[in-house]
C-alpha cells in the first residue's frame, strides 16, 4: 500500500513517515506543496495525508480539487491541522476529507486513524474492481447476446437469413406496403429433383449446391430492400418491396437463368443435365383479408404449378386465384 504525505513541514513529514513505517507495511511518498502533491497522485495511492496550511494552496482547496477529479475521488484524505475549531473541520469535511488529526501528531491516534482509512481505501478499490469486472462481464454478455441474436436470424448452412427472420421481415415490409400503398411481391423457389441430386452425389455436394444457389441469389438482388432467405430444405424465398407481379416475374426469370448458368452437373435430373430451379411469384392483394401467410401460400402454389408444367420455369399467381401458365 502507498501513502502520500503533503505537508510543507519537513519535520512533520519525517515524523509521520517514521510512525507509519513502524506500524504498517507501506510505501511513503512525500510532497512539500499542494501542486507537487497533485503531480504525484496515481492509481497506487491508498491514502493522502494533507496539511491544511501550506504557502501555495491551502489543504481545503486542494482537497476539493482532488475530489472533483474522477481519478482521485475515491482516495481517502486525512486532514492534518493545528486547528480543531468547528468551522475549520466543517470546511474540511465539506471539501471531501474522510478524517482529520491535530498537530502535534499523536502516534497512537495517527496509526488508529490511518489503519481505518487504509481499510476503507482497500474496500473502495475492491468495490471498484468488482464494478469494473461486472461492467466487463455485462459488456461481454451484451456482445454474446448480439452474436446469438444474429445467429438466430441466419441459416447455419448457407449464411443467408433463416425462415424465422424472413417471417419477421415480411411482416415489417407488409405493413410498410399497406401504409405507403405500394406493391410487395415474393418469389418462392426450390431446386428441381434435389433428392435425386443428394442420392447421386451425396449430402456434402448437396450442401455445397445450396450454398452456391444462396450466394447466386444474393448476388442477383441489387436493391437494399430486396431480401432472400432459406425457407427450409431446398426451398428459398425472396421479398421484393415496391415490386409488382410483373417486376417480380422478371427478377425470378433472371435468377432462374443465373442458376442454370452455374452449370452444376445433375445427371439424374429429369429436366436438364445441370441443376435448375422452379419458381412461383405472387403479389400482395388489395383486399382487406390478405395476409403475409396467404401471400406465401399463393407463391408456393405457383411453384407447384411450375413443377406440373415441366420445372425449370417461373409461374405467377394472379388475383383470380389461379397460377398463370
Amino acid at each position: 500500500m502507498t501513502i502520500l504525505i503533503i505537508d510543507d513541514s519537513v519535520d512533520t513529514q519525517l515524523l509521520v513517515k517514521h510512525y507509519l513505517q513502524k506500524q504498517f507495511d507501506v510505501d511513503i511518498i512525500t510532497a512539500n506543496s499542494a501542486e507537487n502533491g497533485l503531480a504525484k497522485i496515481n492509481d497506487k495511492i491508498d491514502l493522502i495525508i494533507l496539511d491544511i496550511l501550506m504557502p501555495d494552496k491551502d489543504g481545503i482547496s486542494t482537497c476539493r480539487e482532488m475530489k472533483a477529479n474522477v481519478e482521485m475521488a475515491d482516495i481517502p484524505i486525512m486532514i492534518i491541522t493545528r486547528y480543531s475549531d468547528p468551522q475549520t473541520l466543517e470546511a474540511a469535511f465539506a471539501a471531501g476529507a474522510s478524517d482529520f488529526i491535530k498537530k502535534p501528531v499523536n502516534k497512537i491516534e495517527l496509526c488508529a486513524r490511518v489503519r481505518s482509512l487504509l481499510q476503507l481505501s482497500q474496500e473502495k478499490k475492491k468495490r471498484k474492481a468488482r464494478e469494473q469486472e461486472l461492467k466487463s462481464l455485462n459488456e461481454e454478455l451484451q456482445t454474446m447476446n448480439e452474436i446469438l441474436r444474429k445467429l438466430s436470424m441466419v441459416d447455419g448452412l448457407t449464411g443467408i437469413a433463416n425462415r424465422r427472420y424472413f417471417n419477421d421481415c415480411l411482416e415489417i415490409e407488409w405493413q410498410r406496403s399497406i401504409r405507403n400503398n405500394t406493391s410487395i411481391s415474393v418469389v418462392f423457389f426450390d431446386i428441381d429433383h434435389f433428392k435425386l441430386y443428394n442420392d447421386r452425389y451425396g449430402h456434402q455436394c448437396g450442401d455445397d449446391t445450396l450454398i452456391s444457389i444462396a450466394k447466386a441469389t444474393e448476388d442477383k438482388l441489387n436493391r437494399p430492400g430486396d431480401f432472400v432467405a432459406r425457407y427450409g430444405g431446398e426451398e428459398f424465398v425472396i421479398i421484393l418491396p415496391e415490386t409488382t407481379l410483373q417486376g417480380a416475374y422478371r427478377v425470378a426469370e433472371q435468377l432462374r437463368e443465373n442458376i442454370e448458368k452455374l452449370r452444376i452437373v445433375h445427371s439424374d435430373s429429369q429436366v436438364s443435365d445441370v441443376v435448375t430451379i422452379s419458381l412461383g411469384v405472387a403479389e400482395r392483394l388489395t383486399s382487406d383479408d390478405d395476409s403475409p401467410s396467404k401471400l406465401i401460400e399463393r407463391a408456393d402454389k405457383a411453384v407447384y404449378q411450375a413443377k406440373r408444367n415441366g420445372r425449370n420455369r417461373t409461374e405467377i399467381y394472379c388475383e383470380c386465384g389461379f397460377p398463370l401458365c
